[in-house]
């Protein structure tokens, strides 16, 4: 596919984005616009010690920002993670949430920004029902959200997902002021990130763009963003895989990665609902769950996808315009991407196979599964992709 050449561009679709490579030299500016003074800086372990957070930081503080970094986010962010990052906001006098990384900055940062003015406990606003509309949206606090993977696309999105390790589930935490204000999207951000996980973020959009457009629901605005969202990452996330450093690939993932979170909003499917409790006992990485649950969560889709993915594997300009070549295309990139293929390759065996299915069936990221989630197909699926058998 032709695809433009990175630049810098301004849009505001679905909130305000400001794109390109050095834009998060704009960082001070974005904090003015938004009317803060004292942003509270929301990211992992991992990124709070490498260069780019440091030079946000300084960035802020030469413009005569005061900021302070919370950093204590987990991979899979807890409800403690939140309520010590409510905390530091409030201890700190701060104004604005800057959410800083890949998924779990991203969701953490949305979170506690969420929470900063609420009573309730968080997981009154599980996305259930009309639960969202508990939120109280009297003062809701600015966010600021600044992706380093391609990959969730939550900079872009109305939810977090938060663990619940007493449970051990995951919650989807949603309302409509979760969306961030205002989103830096610096390519430069994710130049240099590990292949392993260039691989596992970037199949994590493609899991969003897929399940999006295998929805039953009639959302066709959601389709068109998820079938250019696939076409993108067909091309560019083997470049990026490939390229650590290669800014053109680095920059169309991006905005793939956005694009596919925007178009999940027609719902998703087996993969994340079987991916969310996995994540929650193994505490194993979402995009690589999804890479791997993949081709086993298509293949028991496919009887009712006639035609459907036929139609998609046209507009990915496949070399068969069947079914089963958007199956087989999977199942070739993740071997070209070096992703195991089986859950075992993981660490994941059956042993808590009855828990995870029965959290399974009930997660409502499955409600809109192309062929209704129960348990008896659910252990199927999940068997399937312990055994390694598609």
């Amino acid at each position: 596919m032709h695809a433009p050449e990175p630049v810098t561009a301004t849009w505001g679709f679905p909130t305000k984005v400001w794109f390109g490579a050095g834009r998060l030299g704009d960082l001070p500016a974005a904090v003015r616009q938004c009317g803060a003074t004292r942003p509270l800086l929301v990211t992992d372990r991992g990124l709070a010690t490498l260069p780019m957070v440091a030079e946000a930081v300084a960035l802020l503080a030469d413009a005569g920002l005061t900021c302070a970094v919370f950093a204590e986010v987990k991979p899979n962010p807890s409800g403690g993670n939140i309520d010590a990052g409510v905390a530091a906001f409030r201890e700190g006098g701060h104004d604005l949430v800057i959410a800083f990384g890949g998924g779990s900055g991203l969701d953490a940062g949305k979170a506690i920004a969420l929470m900063a003015r609420q009573s309730r406990p968080i997981w009154d606003f599980e996305d259930i029902g009309d639960h969202w509309q508990r939120v109280d949206t009297s003062a809701p606090v600015p966010v600021i959200a600044i992706p380093t993977t391609a990959g969730t696309g939550s900079e872009l999105g109305r939810s977090s997902i938060v663990t619940d390790e007493a449970r051990r589930r995951k919650i989807v935490i949603f309302h409509p002021i979760m969306l961030p204000d205002l989103v830096i999207m610096d390519p430069e951000l994710t130049t240099g990130l590990p292949r392993v996980l260039t691989a596992a973020t970037g199949m994590d959009a493609l899991a969003h763009g897929l399940e999006a457009y295998c929805s039953p629901v009639f959302h066709p605005m959601a389709d068109g963003l998820a079938v250019q969202a696939l076409r993108m990452i067909r091309e560019f996330l083997p470049r990026a895989a490939r390229d650590g450093n290669d800014l053109a690939a680095r920059s169309q993932m991006l905005v793939a990665s956005g694009m596919a979170c925007v178009a999940l909003q027609k719902g998703l499917g087996g993969m994340h609902a079987l991916a969310h409790p996995l994540g929650a006992q193994y505490d194993a990485h979402h995009g690589m769950l999804n890479a791997v649950l993949m081709p086993y969560v298509v293949a028991h889709n496919m009887p009712v996808l006639k035609g459907r993915l036929a139609d998609l594997a046209r507009c990915l300009d496949l070399p068969r315009h069947t079914d089963a070549a958007v199956l087989d295309w999977v199942l070739s990139l993740r071997e070209e991407l070096d992703i195991p293929h089986a859950l075992t390759g993981m660490g994941i065996d059956d042993t808590h196979a009855g828990e995870i299915v029965a959290a399974a069936v009930l997660d409502p990221c499955g409600f809109t599964n192309p062929i209704p989630l129960d348990q008896t197909n659910v252990a199927g699926i999940f068997g399937a992709a312990v055994a390694g058998r598609v």
